[in-house]
């Protein structure tokens, strides 16, 4: 049996009391936000859903743990724009009546995490941090001590997936980022400092290691949907069984009518990269059309070279590669067949 290592548990009740929390207790650690990452010596948590397994794997081993239960919104409001609490379930979430009706690609994103009982759990907060994985990176230390470690977790180890690249490769595997990038969704953020918000896509970079650009004392308190006027989304998942798994390949995309043709589109990936993708080249494929076949096969084009999976999870390269093509054809034929 896997056990956890000893830690202490820190419960502040305000958002910007674990934003000092966090940078108090981080002072003395590596500076970068990311989970996984050798020398954090604490981390936050939400519902605890990916970071306890991990911690049983000796992935990470924080001294101290910032709950964010209390701290942190957990409700839905729909006022024009909708803003969920970062402390909402993902449950909550998939089955919102305003979310469901208005973005629906959201809706569809969250009720596919894992399990029933997981999404009981886990929050989305958590899930839009969500630690990058690999093969090489995702198993037990027992496998690990065997087989040899990684980057990700030894930093003068190189790159398992590809010996040459100066960077870890482990890859982005959140289902409801992608629909939030293509709805367009900021994130607020509670630092020490004070509060910010940025756009979703801001807030990842291409490093399976450091792959958030959050600051050590900044967590996410809520996310914000811009108003739904005229927008249809949806998402789509590849994964090895039908529950449980995190994707392989992601796909989201969101249309916005008007007058019969797409005044704004948005298509975004997971699982094919160390953060999530926006593929600008398939909005300028679809601007302007009534999404005629050879405009989605233009945008199913353009996604499919945005792709760039790696030998780091199920599936094969040219899979997921084919895969991605034959999602976003599907899911634009969708939007226009609903429309």
């Amino acid at each position: 049996m896997l056990r956890l290592p000893r830690f202490r548990m820190e419960v502040p009740r305000t958002a910007a009391e674990a934003a000092h929390v966090l940078r108090e207790l981080g002072a003395n650690a590596q500076d970068s936000a990311a989970v996984g990452t050798p020398g954090l010596r604490v981390m936050a948590v939400g519902g605890g859903t990916d970071v306890y397994p991990n911690m049983k794997r000796r992935q990470f081993a924080p001294d101290v743990l910032v709950s964010l239960r209390r701290a942190v919104p957990r409700d839905v409001r729909a006022n024009g724009a909708v803003r969920i609490g970062a402390g909402a379930t993902l449950t909550a979430v998939a089955e919102h009546p305003v979310i469901r009706a208005r973005y629906a690609g959201l809706a569809t994103a969250a009720g596919l995490v894992s399990t029933p009982q997981l999404r009981n759990m886990g929050t989305i907060g958590g899930n839009v941090c969500l630690d990058t994985r690999c093969n090489w990176y995702d198993e037990s230390l027992f496998w690990r001590s065997a087989e040899g470690f990684c980057m990700k977790t030894h930093p003068s180890v190189v790159c398992r997936v590809a010996t040459s690249s100066p960077r870890c490769l482990a890859v982005a595997s959140a289902d409801t980022v992608p629909a939030l990038i293509a709805l367009g969704a900021t994130v607020r953020l509670q630092g020490a400092d004070g509060e910010r918000e940025i756009p979703i896509a801001d807030l990842y970079r291409e490093d399976g290691i450091r792959f958030l650009t959050l600051r050590r004392d900044e967590v996410v308190t809520e996310i914000v949907l811009p108003a739904s006027d005229g927008w249809r989304s949806t998402y789509l998942k590849l994964r090895d069984r039908g529950s449980f798994d995190f994707p392989i390949v992601g796909l989201a995309a969101a249309v916005r009518w008007d007058g019969g043709r797409v005044a704004h589109a948005r298509v975004a990936l997971t699982a094919v990269a160390s953060r999530p993708i926006l593929v600008e080249a398939a909005t300028a494929a679809v601007v302007g059309t009534s999404l005629e076949d050879d405009a989605i096969a233009a945008a199913a084009e353009a996604a499919f070279k945005a792709a760039r999976p790696m030998d780091n999870t199920s599936g094969t390269i040219a899979q997921r590669k084919r895969t991605v093509s034959v999602f976003a054809t599907r899911a634009l034929r969708e939007l226009r067949d609903r429309t």
